[in-house]
């Protein structure tokens, strides 16, 4: 049966991870997207927040996350009227496999002056097959997004632009907002933009650090992707992220690299 969502939602703030949530590592592995989502949906679902915004969120990746049911709390680390700081960590199986940390800050006034430099998105391309590679699962994750590189390749090393888009709920029968939308796509930076062989290198993410200086309207978002790596330190992947009228903030995540074990 094809998944419609890549949660359903036990009550008490336990969800079943659907295959779809699965990653290219495997079946049994799910990709930092949903659960980094379904963290973000807990934070914005605190009370308190008024009128204050989700502009900044900060995932820890523990360890691997399963595709088995998930358990999501969330709490108000540190009121504030102008700025909050929530947090909320998802175990599985009892386990804690995300720390998830936000900024909840109040807009800045409508008299306040723009800034920032332009950045138009590209235009989008039409359809595309499907990612292939071999030695990955392409099922799960891969299967639920649809991906339009403008630039680049999952299988080309070097920085890419991608759109990304899913028809599915991130939990079954509930709209997903629009920063549920960005947690779930921008931990796929470093695969757009990655820098490195994959038949020949691990290159993962131990975080994510999304900002946003405004929600994103629709229901693409494009990735504009970057990795950096320095032999004998580490390597960062930075993200412009953009909709269809422009860019509407950043994600940043820092990589492990290291020779996979085949071709050491």
């Amino acid at each position: 049966m094809t998944a419609t969502a890549f949660y359903v939602p036990f009550g008490d703030g336990e969800f079943a991870a659907t295959p779809a949530t699965a990653g290219p590592w495997g079946p049994d592995l799910q990709h930092g997207g949903p659960p980094a989502a379904l963290a973000a949906r807990e934070l914005e679902r605190l009370p308190g927040g008024g009128d204050l915004r989700l502009a900044r969120v900060t995932v820890d990746i523990l360890r691997p996350v399963p595709v088995a049911p998930l358990t999501v709390s969330a709490e108000v680390a540190r009121p504030g009227r102008r700025a909050q700081l929530v947090a909320a960590t998802v175990r599985a199986r009892g386990e804690p496999v995300l720390r998830v940390t936000g900024w909840r800050v109040a807009a800045a006034p409508a008299a306040v002056p723009p800034a920032g430099a332009p950045a138009p998105p590209p235009p989008l391309p039409g359809p595309q097959p499907r990612p292939s590679a071999q030695g990955f699962h392409l099922d799960g994750y891969m299967a639920a997004v649809e991906w339009r590189f403008a630039e680049g390749a999952f299988d080309l090393p070097g920085p890419a632009t991608a759109w990304a888009r899913t028809s599915l709920d991130l939990v079954a029968g509930e709209p997903m907002s629009p920063v549920q939308r960005v947690l779930l796509l921008a931990d796929s930076g470093n695969g757009v933009g990655t820098a490195v062989d994959r038949a020949r290198w691990l290159s993962i993410n131990t975080d994510l650090a999304v900002s946003l200086h405004r929600e994103p309207e629709g229901d693409w978002l494009c990735l504009r992707s970057d990795t950096t790596i320095t032999p004998g330190a580490t390597a960062v992947t930075e993200t412009l992220l953009l909709d269809e009228s422009g860019a509407v903030g950043r994600a940043t995540q820092t990589l492990v690299v290291d020779a996979l074990p085949t071709a050491a």
